[in-house]
């Protein structure tokens, strides 16, 4: 089954006067599919002409195979669900580094 992404592109390349992030559709895993209109259409039509007009992106790209795109990798926890943000705090040496500046604050103090 043909699985749709979106791939937002950086601000520059915003058209002038354009408040909408751009974007680039991604269609992959598709299995192409043969389109006549007629008997007398020799070409199959592509069903994805003129998509990126209709939609406002700046292309459509359509693979047979399976793309990754890091951006859109969202990491699960160990809860299964979505990791929006994850802190790890690094305390090596913390309470040393809070000594200290009670010392040198007891120091100026006295």
């Amino acid at each position: 089954m043909a699985r749709i992404q979106i791939l937002e592109l950086p601000t520059i390349y915003r058209e002038h006067g354009d408040d909408e992030t751009p974007f680039v559709l991604i269609v992959d895993q598709y299995v192409p599919e043969r389109h006549l209109t007629g008997l007398d259409q020799v070409e199959p039509v592509s069903q994805w002409n003129g998509l990126a007009e209709r939609i406002g992106a700046r292309a459509v790209l359509v693979f047979e195979e399976a793309i990754e795109i890091p951006a859109n990798e969202v990491p699960i926890g160990p809860d299964g669900y979505p990791v929006r943000l994850r802190v790890v705090g690094d305390f090596t040496g913390f309470r040393q580094q809070i000594e200290e500046q009670i010392k040198y604050v007891e120091g100026r103090l006295g």
